[in-house]
């Protein structure tokens, strides 16, 4: 027998945990104080498969008349670590012992495990690594998730977390984005996922700004090299922003709610294909604007650039185009990405907030970071536009259209600010 760890001589080992576990017809079930838990699996989707790729363990308690009890309150009957730690045990290998008896033999499982059980149990206990043996579960088809909450030994949590990965096991931050989280988290743990609170989510739904707010997060995250799961997905609309904000897998109600029937979860899948055309098409309108944008004002840069390539001054060239009521502001910058002159400000870019001027003056600004002006560089006199972006020239949120034309034989590039709040109805 493999002696435990000595921070943790009195863990309660998978000998002794087994017992409370056993079969009732072709599931498992568990004892723990006076309670019947069972397994309930929640699918996991994901978008570019368009199909299940993995299931959220989740425990539930019922009483002796059969009648469920919360989660909640099966969570606060332990009185002390270490009731803690034997339920924690004792739901995982439940989990295991029913999805290994499942026909499923792909997938992920994803398990979850309190920060302060995983950091407090000690990493060379072998209690988990016996229980994959004795059931015959791969590790990699283990998600070990962190709840994301505070813990007092961030080292040990990662140990413990650097322990499960040299199981085989992929390891998860769940909940990230709630109250506790932090990058630090991510950089300290280095998980294979990060699950995104649902809190999150809610606020995107009619919250545009929220949304910016979760494709960045996305993105960062990404180049952290974690995937990313948006959970708490409960309408359509809140899957299309799944979707458009680049998350890679999706979990919610909108799917499939959790559940203790676990043949028929196994058996049921989502209809992505539906799901992704209705996204393509508001993808597509979503789109249009800039489209429009593009065919409006071609004909006016045409003009402006031509006009500067015959020697007209940035006002005279760039005079159509400001009086045009979407238009904040006409600039002009070499193939250095350095501003050549201070900026052509339209009224209407005066009337926005005063708070930020002292950022107004533009004259000599290096632009060269924008990828909008290094594709007008790449792609002479092809007119380019961008996404909606914060301006750092009046923190207002703006579309900028630029064209790169030959001046006496050197690059320039004409870049003009539309606010993109105000499509461009008015007749040239």
């Amino acid at each position: 027998m493999v002696k435990p760890h000595p921070d943790n001589a009195l863990a309660p080992e998978l000998e002794f945990l087994t017992p409370m576990v056993n079969r009732n017809g072709t599931l498992w079930e568990a004892q723990f104080r006076g309670l019947t838990l069972r397994t309930a699996l929640q699918p996991i989707y994901s978008v570019a498969h368009k199909r299940i790729v993995g299931y959220e363990a989740l425990i539930r308690g019922f009483d002796r008349n059969n009648a469920p009890v919360p989660p909640l309150q099966l969570f606060q009957l332990p009185t002390s670590d270490m009731e803690n730690l034997v339920l924690d045990r004792l739901c995982r290998i439940l989990h295991i012992h029913n999805y290994q008896d499942s026909k499923d033999r792909l997938n992920w499982l994803f398990l979850n495990v309190s920060p302060r059980v995983v950091s407090g149990s000690g990493v060379t206990d072998s209690f988990f690594e016996r229980l994959l043996k004795k059931t015959g579960l791969e590790p990699h088809r283990i998600v070990i998730e962190i709840v994301e909450q505070p813990t007092t030994d961030s080292d040990k949590l990662r140990e413990a977390v650097a322990y499960y990965k040299k199981l085989g096991c992929l390891t998860a931050i769940d909940d990230f984005g709630s109250g506790h989280s932090n990058f630090e988290r991510i950089w300290n743990l280095s998980p294979d996922i990060v699950k995104l609170d649902r809190s999150l989510l809610s606020r995107a739904t009619g919250d545009p700004k929220a949304r910016q707010i979760i494709v960045g997060i996305v993105s960062l995250l990404h180049q952290s090299g974690c995937l990313v799961l948006l959970e708490g997905v409960e309408s359509r609309d809140q899957a299309i922003l799944a979707i458009d904000a680049g998350a890679d897998f999706v979990q919610g109600f909108y799917f499939r709610r959790p559940s203790t029937c676990l043949e028929q979860v196994m058996s049921e899948d989502m209809d992505f294909e539906e799901l992704l055309e209705d996204y393509k098409s508001r993808s597509q309108v979503a789109r249009d604007p800039g489209f429009q944008l593009l065919d409006f004002f071609r004909p006016r840069f045409l003009t402006a650039t031509r006009e500067l390539c015959s020697g007209a001054n940035l006002s005279q060239a760039c005079q159509n185009l400001l009086n045009h009521h979407t238009v904040s502001r006409c600039y002009l910058v070499n193939r250095h990405g350095l501003q050549i002159e201070e900026s052509l400000i339209s009224e209407s870019t005066r009337e926005l907030d005063p708070r930020f001027r002292p950022l107004e003056n533009t004259a000599n600004a290096d632009w060269f970071r924008k990828k909008y002006l290094r594709q007008a560089l790449a792609q002479p006199e092809a007119l380019q536009v961008t996404a909606p972006y914060l301006c750092v020239t009046g923190a207002y949120m703006c579309i900028t259209l630029s064209q790169s034309y030959y001046h006496d034989g050197e690059l320039r590039v004409l870049c003009c600010d539309v606010l993109p709040h105000q499509p461009p109805t008015k007749a040239l």
